[in-house]
């Protein structure tokens, strides 16, 4: 009888293991150490379930650079996270689809500081977009919110 029990919780603690959702990957933002709502949208990260390395900077246009932010495309902090950009204040949810759909692209963008993205919190729900940016510089609507 006690070889059964011990049996039933071995198979329990597997099946368990093998329900739980593989860890998400870091995302290492580069903010100003004065920017209220990047520190907003960093939490919001965090809330959903992303481990986040920040690097606060006087200068994030060396990472703009180097990641391929689109010049008019730009906002207050710049992220990445698997090999893709993630420019402003761009849902959590928006992150996971792009990290579950690998697409052939260099990440998201969310001009702009839209007022009702993470880390703004306005309440009024103005909608706004995120971009998707491909590899080969041309823009698609990725989300609407």
């Amino acid at each position: 009888m006690k070889s059964s029990i011990r049996t039933a919780l071995i198979l329990v603690m597997f099946a368990s293991a093998s329900w739980a959702a593989a860890p998400l990957p870091t995302v290492t933002v580069y903010k100003s150490p004065s920017c209220g709502c990047c520190g907003k949208w960093v939490e919001h990260m965090k809330a959903n379930g992303f481990p986040v390395v920040t690097h606060e900077t006087n200068d994030i246009t060396p990472h703009k650079q180097r990641l391929g932010v689109p010049t008019a495309m730009g906002s207050c902090h710049t992220a990445e996270v698997n090999g893709y950009l993630v420019e402003g204040h761009v849902p959590a949810a928006d992150v996971k689809r792009l990290l579950a759909e690998k697409p052939n692209a260099k990440g998201l963008v969310s001009p702009g500081m839209p007022q009702s993205a993470p880390g703004m919190d306005d309440l009024r729900k103005i909608p706004y977009d995120i971009l998707l940016v491909g590899n080969d510089g041309r823009i698609s609507t990725y989300a609407r919110h």
